[in-house]
């Protein structure tokens, strides 16, 4: 059951999991099982972008799809999978298995007070295969436990980007200079979620046509500004604030169905 069943907004306030109380979570769980966990990573996004982009505009997600349902979201977590980026000086990064078992204790921390519907905005693709992984040993681990209910829980993962509405926009407005990593529609997002970083734009010489991903030192001799086929200057705030509605309703949408499983 949806917490906000009159889809009207709420404010940030009201489904911020860290701004509840205990009591106030206890209450919650009566009439909706369901949280929204963002994952992104700290990682270069080219001479230009923010190395939070990812952790920003899946949190910014997150709590926009919070609004509209209705239903909790967890602080983010913003560190993910990005070996192949620590090549370039700021990148965070949390090895697989690393990844895979913070995603676990997470899930099953969740779940042990009774969220059964697990829904994860996810904002960087080197968290993908990690994150799955981490589902299939979570529906193990809570069998195992014998915990109640363990056949309740359930996870899944959606990637804001992936998002058919997203992809079209963002193919759309950039073309084949939407690229694959430091792209503009992502860039876009964190010009229109924080102005200032409009500072930080200027035009780059083409990048290096995307291709295949491996270590960190072969990275960055592929791509050596971190850019894969892209042009972030191609991104306007404007942009962004089209793709966090389209990326919102999208994965409120999805939210929605997957709580009526």
């Amino acid at each position: 059951m949806l917490s906000n069943p009159l889809n009207l907004k709420k404010p940030e306030s009201a489904i911020r999991l860290d701004l509840r109380s205990w009591k106030e979570v206890d209450s919650y769980l009566e009439d909706c099982k369901g949280i929204i966990l963002p994952i992104g990573s700290t990682e270069q996004h080219g001479p230009t972008g923010a190395i939070g982009t990812d952790a920003l505009t899946a949190h910014a997600i997150a709590l926009e799809v919070g609004r509209r349902t209705g239903v909790l979201v967890a602080p983010v977590q913003a560190f993910g999978m990005a070996e192949h980026h620590l090549g370039f000086p700021g990148t965070m990064s949390l090895k697989p298995a690393t990844m895979l078992a913070l995603i676990h204790d997470l899930l099953l921390s969740l779940f042990s007070h009774g969220f059964e519907r697990i829904f994860v905005v996810n904002g960087h693709g080197g968290n993908i295969a990690s994150a799955k992984a981490a589902f299939a040993q979570a529906y193990g681990t809570a069998a195992q436990r014998n915990l109640p209910n363990a056949s309740q829980l359930k996870c899944k993962l959606v990637n804001w980007f992936m998002a058919a509405s997203v992809f079209r926009e963002a193919n759309n407005l950039y073309g084949d200079k939407e690229g694959q990593h430091a792209t503009p529609s992502e860039i876009a997002l964190t010009l229109y979620l924080e102005p200032s970083l409009c500072n930080k734009q200027r035009p780059l010489p083409e990048a290096s046509p995307a291709g295949p991903i491996y270590g960190p030192t072969d990275f960055r001799m592929r791509y050596p500004d971190g850019r894969m086929g892209s042009d972030p200057y191609l991104a306007k705030p404007e942009h962004g604030e089209m793709l966090l509605n389209k990326a919102a309703t999208s994965l409120s949408e999805d939210l929605i169905n997957f709580l009526k499983t």
